[in-house]
């Protein structure tokens, strides 16, 4: 057996008097002989929880299937999973588990490996949320943002110290440390407030931008309060120049990661080719940069949290590096190692102390609710005074207020600091479980983005008129989007008769940066510095636009966000422009053989969200099919020498098929394309579905087309799904566009039997099947969904 030594100490606190008995055993026990050696030598001293190795291995998995267990429950009501994982903590806590040998051992060395662990995860966090701000956003926060996010800070900072000093009149307000809590208290974190918007999935709704830009400005301004509060207390309790060389060495650390680590990185940037990615030994450089921040913080007597996050603002954000940092090192930071310090905090936690409190923690606790009430206070009368609408006051306020693991890592730290006693973190632990449950659940009922979409005019190519300019937006992903929506419109032969007002939107994910970006290409001469996300698109439809001179004009706009959420930018964009059609790009692209070139599952994911909230009518562009037997054919819509377009209209009925119909009558209006109406008709009227008013209307509409000498009008009879596949399967090599209804959901005798072979049920049965492998031809698809009317 190890031999083991005992040490003891005391420490002694102005607010806590309290001492600590610590009891190690050297040589520390890490790695275990095995299971089978404990069992088989049946040493009644030798357990397997007693090597913290396995130990630390079982209280992970531990902590991970009881804060499933718990988050699975409370995940219906609303609660975010932070909640979860400090409950899990508390479920954990001496309260429940004193054995000293249990599973999860609150013994010294079993909570420092533990604690250890989950504090390494917490300073990344700190680092990769520097590295995800852009403080040039700040130099460009409206009016708003900054007056809510300087005010947020300093009136409820304020408040708190006055409310504390009339409660605790004969207490000095530096020495007690009043003050610096106060800041604590009355601060805005922008990594927590970030993390809600995101979960609540409106980070680029309007209202989640400007809670961006107001919790930036606010984290700065806390940031600089809480310096600015540990130099008085130092010149106060240490003198003055004691305090003044803490100013100078602070500086002087600023000062080198400005000047010196920035440029660094920035060469390294500059050395990555474009749409590169960053050399290795570039990224572990940043990263051992980073492991050596709280080393030089205690050198240069900067709180040793602020190293990594002040290094991880001076890394450049964005591709290359900043998004190389988070993309590699987030996941395992998010999903394992920030997990363990949020139980550990919970782990900290003994209701025991709320009865046996302090005056001083009872103050305190007062001044903390004080200044919760002054900050809603404050954030909401601000956006108010503004004309913002009341219920997104409302939520933009609860926003501002809202608390996580930024507020409970930094209570913790100081409770093992013992800079605050275990009745003050045990007052600050409830505020913040309270504020991180509750804030969540009212921001979603009171602020929901997609309440603007519900348009009650009509944003349809119907209801516009054909002389009348069309307003377009396309939607781009990759570069092989732009040739293709650039030869959809060649081929329409636009005219100054039937101009369009084309919004192009190039799509780009959000990596590396936590501020989503919305670029207006036209009113500025050039993207932001060191930033070309969309150059090549720009010049592009710079040139369609010159080539098509008072029949197009163009505005290209980027949109840099999460996947999950670009929707919103396109709505937002159809909303602000009153657009009447936006084209998507379909998910899947094929090779000039026909075989499948890529396929995305987040695009596909995307379409399906705008087809269900779009304000206006939708097409799904699916780009010119490859001939499958493999000869060089080119794009169908590409320019060429042929005096006619053969475009295609497949009739069934419904508001869908009018969509598509008015659109191809609208193209058709040029004597260069021959359009052709190829109607579908039951030859029994069995399970038809359409209502009288839908049969009204078609009627109406086809009769024009009936009439008209510049168009084909086919009426084919068919009796059930396969029919239809057949008739479609022998003409389709002979159109270069193809234009059909989706009919969501819509089966009918035409149909029949075609549903069970759907791949892709969101363009509709016709839809899937044009763009199956099975049909060979050199055409494109173009599935249309007329605006849907919704009123709730």
């Amino acid at each position: 057996m190890a031999n083991s030594n005992s040490s003891s100490y005391t420490t002694g606190v102005e607010e806590t008097k309290r001492s600590t008995e610590v009891c190690l055993t050297f040589p520390p026990k890490v790695i275990s002989p095995g299971l089978a050696t404990i069992l088989v030598e049946k040493d009644k001293d030798e357990k397997l929880m007693t090597y913290s190795g396995p130990r630390l291995h079982c209280q992970m998995v531990v902590i991970f299937v009881l804060t499933q267990i718990i988050h699975s429950l409370l995940k219906k009501l609303g609660l975010p999973l932070f909640i979860s994982q400090i409950l899990a903590g508390i479920l954990l806590s001496p309260m429940l588990f004193s054995d000293r040998h249990s599973l999860v051992n609150i013994s010294e060395d079993s909570v420092s490996v533990l604690g250890t662990v989950g504090a390494l995860g917490f300073v990344f966090f700190l680092f990769l949320s520097g590295v995800k701000m852009d403080l040039n956003l700040t130099l460009k926060s409206g009016k708003k943002a900054i007056c809510i996010g300087l005010l947020t800070v300093v009136l409820p900072l304020i408040f708190c110290m006055t409310t504390i000093k009339n409660l605790h009149p004969e207490g000095n307000e530096f020495s007690n440390k009043s003050f610096f809590l106060a800041v604590t208290y009355s601060g805005t974190s922008f990594p927590v407030i970030h993390s809600l918007l995101s979960e609540l999935k409106i980070l680029n709704s309007e209202l989640g931008r400007l809670g961006l830009s107001a919790a930036l400005i606010g984290d700065i301004v806390t940031l600089v309060l809480t310096v600015f509060s540990l130099w008085v207390k130092t010149g106060i309790e240490k003198g003055i120049k004691e305090a003044l060389m803490d100013v100078g060495l602070a500086l002087l650390f600023i000062v080198i990661v400005v000047f010196v680590l920035r440029p660094v990185m920035k060469w390294m940037v500059k050395r990555t080719p474009e749409a590169g990615q960053i050399k290795d030994i570039c990224f572990f450089i940043v990263v051992l940069a980073f492991m050596m921040s709280p080393r030089f913080t205690k050198l240069f007597r900067v709180y040793f949290l602020f190293g990594p996050f002040i290094l991880g603002l001076a890394v450049p954000d964005g591709p290359p590096l900043g998004s190389a940092l988070v993309e590699k090192l987030d996941p395992i930071i998010s999903g394992l190692f920030l997990p363990i310090f949020a139980t550990t905090c919970g782990l900290r936690f003994d209701p025991s102390y709320f009865k046996d409190s302090t005056k001083f923690a009872y103050h305190q606790a007062i001044g903390a609710v004080v200044t919760l009430l002054i900050k809603f206070v404050v954030s909401l009368l601000v956006p108010l005074l503004c004309k913002m609408p009341t219920r997104d006051s409302f939520a933009l306020a609860f926003i501002m207020i809202s608390k996580g693991i930024v507020e409970m890592g930094s209570y913790s730290i100081m409770n093992d600091s013992r800079v605050i006693s275990e009745d003050i973190f045990t007052h600050m632990t409830i505020v913040i479980i309270l504020v991180a449950s509750i804030v969540p659940i009212l921001v979603k009922k009171l602020y929901d983005p997609s309440r603007k979409y519900l348009c009650f005019q009509k944003r349809t190519i119907m209801n516009s008129k054909l002389n009348q300019e069309l307003r377009l937006i396309s939607c781009v992903h990759v570069p092989s989007n732009v040739s293709s929506i650039i030869n959809l419109f060649n081929a329409s032969c636009l005219t100054r008769d039937s101009s369009i007002a084309l919004d192009v939107l190039h799509l780009v994910k959000l990596s590396g940066r936590a501020t989503p970006l919305f670029i207006a290409h036209h009113k500025q001469k050039k993207t932001q510095p060191n930033k070309s996300y969309s150059e090549n698109v720009v010049l592009a439809f710079e040139q369609f636009e010159r080539d098509n001179r008072e029949a197009v004009s163009v505005n290209v706009f980027t949109a840099v966000s999460p996947p999950n959420l670009m929707y919103d930018d396109i709505c937002n964009l159809a909303m602000d422009r009153l657009t009447s059609f936006i084209i998507l790009p379909f998910h899947r692209r094929w090779y000039i053989d026909g075989s499948i070139e890529s396929e995305d599952q987040t695009i596909r994911s995307l379409n399906f969200d705008i087809l269900e909230r779009a304000p206006c009518s939708i097409g799904i562009l699916v780009e010119g099919r490859r001939n499958l037997k493999g000869s060089n054919v080119r794009d169908p819509l590409a320019s060429n020498n042929s005096s006619s377009y053969n475009i295609a209209v497949i009739f069934m009925g419904g508001q869908d098929d009018r969509e598509a119909l008015a659109l191809a009558k609208r193209i058709s209006q040029d004597k260069n394309v021959s359009l052709t109406v190829i109607h579908f008709k039951a030859a029994n009227s069995l399970g038809a579905i359409l209502t009288e008013n839908d049969r009204m209307l078609d009627d109406a509409m086809l009769s024009d087309i009936k009439q008209s000498t510049c168009l084909t009008y086919i009426e084919k009879q068919v009796k059930d799904g396969p029919e239809t596949s057949n008739y479609l399967r022998s003409i389709v090599e002979d159109y270069q566009l193809i234009i059909v209804g989706r009919r969501y959901k819509r089966e009918n005798p035409q149909t029949s039997g075609l549903q069970e072979w759907c791949e892709f049920p969101e363009i509709g049965i016709i839809g899937d099947l044009l763009s199956s492998a099975d049909f060979i031809g050199n055409y494109s698809l173009l599935i249309v969904q007329q605006q849907q009317q919704r009123t709730t």
